[in-house]
């Protein structure tokens, strides 16, 4: 027969380990699927301040330590892609490339992807100009020009840390007025390589073979400025990676799974956390909450359904 595990843990970012954590401590046969590097979107944040503890902390040093963590406890892991998830039988299954896995529970916290510009030709210049991850590409473009797009504590934080390595920095924005942390905007002001272009879009990628120069239109006059550049950052958010559930799973109307305060979804035994639920506050100390709840909860659904069926 093959093996059921207790809990199944799809995605190994903070809310998914911090499940696990729980999980095994409660004694519980726990396996974690991740496709890419555990810590998910922790591994493309330069320095994190605001995590209780750690006054400063690099992204993937934090990660590191959270997986250490899990590993002291004998967590399982499997590191491959999700093809397919079915929720709606007793016993969960995922199917990913290399295999197939079963479930009594399961805890969905595969995180959401970047959000891409649409533009003609983004891409095309995906890897030749263009990046979605600062702390990633940022020595790549050492002394040399780039753009970040976007508004919010990301883009913010990936400025920042690319005004230390670049020789000027463009930061484009929509608005007139960024949504991050005061602190962040009052450090960016104080940058003297970073010029801001509010009010704007990216209109146009320019460039043959790699990205060379950007149009910008201004929102305001609809005036189209050209910038040229050695590389481009796109920070302008992400979305939720919903699209291998199988079954009638309850989304917002933004495509986020809808939870109660328990992290329940519509599904008996299945659970989101994280970044792929409806929640006022994306933050890692959030994942981290949702992953105990939902853990906690599942132990106890585990106990009762092993319960009803001795009876």
């Amino acid at each position: 027969m093959e093996k059921i595990y207790d809990i199944a843990i799809l995605g190994a970012g903070p809310g998914g380990m911090t499940a696990a954590i729980y999980a095994r401590r409660a004694g519980l046969d726990v396996l974690v699927i991740e496709k890419g590097l555990v810590g998910g979107a922790l591994n493309a944040t330069y320095e994190v301040a605001n995590y209780t503890g750690f006054e400063k902390i690099s992204g993937k040093e934090l990660a590191e330590r959270m997986y250490n963590h899990t590993k002291s406890l004998n967590t399982e892991y499997i590191f491959d892609e999700v093809k397919k998830v079915t929720v709606d039988s007793e016993i969960k299954i995922i199917e990913c490339f290399k295999g197939k896995y079963l479930a009594r529970t399961l805890i969905l916290g595969f995180g959401a992807s970047v959000r891409k510009l649409n533009l003609e030709n983004e891409r095309s210049f995906v890897g030749r100009g263009i990046s979605y991850c600062a702390t990633c590409d940022g020595k790549l473009f050492e002394d040399k020009t780039v753009a970040i797009v976007g508004g919010g504590n990301t883009a913010l934080e990936d400025c920042f840390f690319l005004s230390n390595l670049a020789k000027k920095v463009y930061l484009i924005h929509r608005r007139e007025e960024f949504r991050g942390d005061a602190i962040l905007i009052e450090q960016i002001k104080q940058k003297e390589n970073i010029e801001l272009v509010l009010n704007s879009y990216i209109s146009k990628l320019v460039g043959d073979g790699n990205l060379q120069s950007i149009d910008v239109t201004d929102k305001v006059t609809n005036k189209t400025k050209k910038i040229n550049l050695d590389g481009l950052f796109v920070c302008i958010g992400r979305g939720p990676d919903t699209g291998m559930i199988d079954g009638d799973i309850k989304l917002s109307e933004n495509g986020y799974i809808e939870t109660d305060e328990y992290m329940r979804t519509n599904f008996e035994g299945v659970y989101a956390i994280g970044d792929i639920r409806c929640t006022p506050l994306r933050q890692i100390v959030t994942a981290c909450s949702d992953g105990a709840i939902a853990a906690t909860k599942a132990f106890e659904y585990i106990k009762i359904t092993k319960a009803s069926q001795k009876k």
